[in-house]
């Protein structure tokens, strides 16, 4: 295994406490991993304020304290800090302790949170607590989120002589393909060729003027932001009509239907994006599968507020007469955040999975969107054009495949508009090819119940 490497920020004032064999062990638990030092309370203060300032939205992130006697420990979370107020469901979080050449790791318990995600230092298990009341002191008030011996942790001295903060960047092996793994044009003709196709096409069934995809996918994985970037193409500019950004709970709570219009004012396109609540592994948050039934099915209304402890029922008119071809999902795609994949807990795959076995039932068309392709590769931030050169991005499509269990022809990355200003050809291309394969298989859809459609009349 390669050994993680210390970044130090500003050697003058950040320089890591960490003795070399105490990183080694720290590097073994979390594999092939880059630490980059963030935060020092003897430097930066120990207030949540200054914890916050240099640790929030920084992804996956150790905590390591030193205390009087000689003890190193702390704790890791893959979850970011966000001040969301939100209590945090974290399978990969534990705690650890290095003391005199023996090492004790902690993993959460299952079943319980993790963390509380709120504006004061950082804790685990709402349990052990540091920086307490902005003090170098740990405070230990109990709980059952973590088996915690604080004898063996900390030798039970709660004064802290420091506390770091590191982020924690898990490494790609990045290579690149002798040849792209897909083929793709990257070119101005051929993004104006695929807008031209997608302004001209037709559904297959004479019934539908709209073919209508629904976006499914975990809270922050970029549902509300393929919306808004496939509109901002075809109006010429950035734009941000659906809410989105990042969240501890899903930032949609309606379930929205987005036409697309053909420049500004321009005509309407043949498609409609609707957008739904991002899927959370817990019962009670987040969208429920049986709304994802009503919704397919055609049956819940534009700007239907969820309730995660109850799902939709509709009217009794509307409950007595099936909903019109034209009303119904045509095609669903699964909005999977890439540098997250790794990641996904067997309950959400699991909740994946019920949903998949739903649609299938119903014959509905599916695809999937690897989002965040430029976070998850180095070699793909620096050119979105070396994607499909990309053995990384090529085996996260594979992973993904794999888990969802969807051919990888199905898995097709691609980058959102999320802090850009301006638009940008190659993110055009990527995205207008997605909605274009996303026409195509609602096509294949139609052209599968169409004698069933045709039986019926």
């Amino acid at each position: 295994m390669q050994k993680a490497k210390v970044k130090k920020v500003s050697p003058a004032t950040l320089t890591s406490n960490l003795a070399e064999v105490q990183r080694e062990q720290l590097c073994a638990s979390l594999g092939d991993a880059d630490l980059t030092l963030l935060y020092k309370a003897s430097v930066h203060g120990y207030q949540a304020s200054a914890f916050h300032q240099r640790c929030d939205r920084q992804g996956p992130t150790l905590l390591v304290a030193y205390n009087r006697s000689g003890y190193v420990f702390g704790g890791y979370t893959s979850v970011e800090y966000a001040r969301s107020g939100q209590e945090i469901t974290d399978e990969e979080a534990f705690l650890f302790s290095l003391t005199s050449g023996t090492s004790i790791y902690t993993k959460v318990n299952s079943g319980y949170k993790a963390r509380y995600d709120d504006a004061k230092g950082p804790s685990f298990g709402q349990q052990l607590y540091f920086c307490y009341n902005n003090q170098p002191v740990l405070y230990h008030q109990g709980g059952n989120a973590f088996n915690i011996n604080t004898s063996s942790m900390y030798g039970n001295d709660t004064q802290l002589s420091e506390c770091e903060v590191y982020k924690v960047e898990q490494q790609p092996e990045v290579s690149i393909e002798e040849k792209p793994w897909r083929n793709f044009l990257w070119t101005p003709e051929r993004k104006e060729e695929i807008m031209e196709m997608i302004r001209n096409h037709k559904p297959l069934m004479k019934s539908v003027s709209k073919v209508r995809i629904l976006t499914i996918g975990p809270v922050g994985a970029g549902k509300s932001s393929f919306f808004n970037s496939i509109n901002s193409i075809f109006t010429g500019h950035v734009t941000n009509k659906a809410m989105s950004g990042s969240a501890g709970t899903s930032l949609t709570v309606q379930f929205r239907t987005y036409p697309v219009n053909d420049g500004r004012g321009g005509k309407p396109l043949p498609f409609v994006l609707c957008d739904t609540m991002g899927l959370e592994e817990q019962s009670g948050a987040g969208l429920d599968i049986e709304d994802i039934s009503s919704i397919l099915q055609g049956h819940v209304p534009d700007r239907y507020k969820f309730n995660p402890m109850a799902p939709f029922q509709p009217d009794d008119q509307k409950a007595s007469r099936p909903a019109s071809l034209q009303e119904k999902i045509h095609c669903v795609v699964y909005v999977i955040d890439a540098t997250k994949i790794s990641l996904m807990s067997d309950k959400l795959e699991e909740k994946l999975a019920s949903i998949r076995r739903k649609i299938n039932s119903l014959g509905i068309a599916q695809i999937v969107l690897m989002t965040k392709v430029d976070e998850a590769c180095p070699l793909v931030e620096k050119d979105l054009q070396s994607l499909y050169v990309s053995s990384y991005i090529k085996s996260k499509v594979q992973e993904v495949s794999s888990r969802l269990g969807v051919p990888v022809s199905c898995v097709l990355p691609v980058k959102n508009y999320s802090q850009e200003l301006e638009l940008e050809l190659n993110c055009d291309v990527l995205l207008l090819s997605a909605l274009q394969q996303m026409l195509r298989f609602a096509d294949d859809y139609f052209d599968d119940i169409r004698p069933v459609e045709d039986n019926t009349k």
